[in-house]
């Protein structure tokens, strides 16, 4: 049994997908446009074993604020 997931989020501000791997080994692939979130987001993938791949477009031309609250929904 795999502990893996994979989901699409679209809003009006953001479109966001993640997939993600409990079992995995640190390895990320990450780019939400926040370079301080990518970092965090990095330390919880390699310090938990997870494997982390998330895309994000969103609205930074008026301010980080979705695209770090819809990254966390997601």
């Amino acid at each position: 049994m795999t502990r893996t997931a994979e989901i699409t989020r679209n809003t009006n501000e953001t479109q966001i997908r993640v997939a993600i791997n409990l079992d995995g080994t640190g390895q990320q692939k990450l780019n939400t446009g926040v370079p301080f979130l990518d970092h965090m987001l990095d330390q919880i993938a390699r310090h938990g074993l997870i494997d982390l791949d998330i895309e994000c477009v969103g609205d930074l031309h008026i301010d980080a604020h979705h695209t770090v609250e819809d990254t966390g929904i997601t």
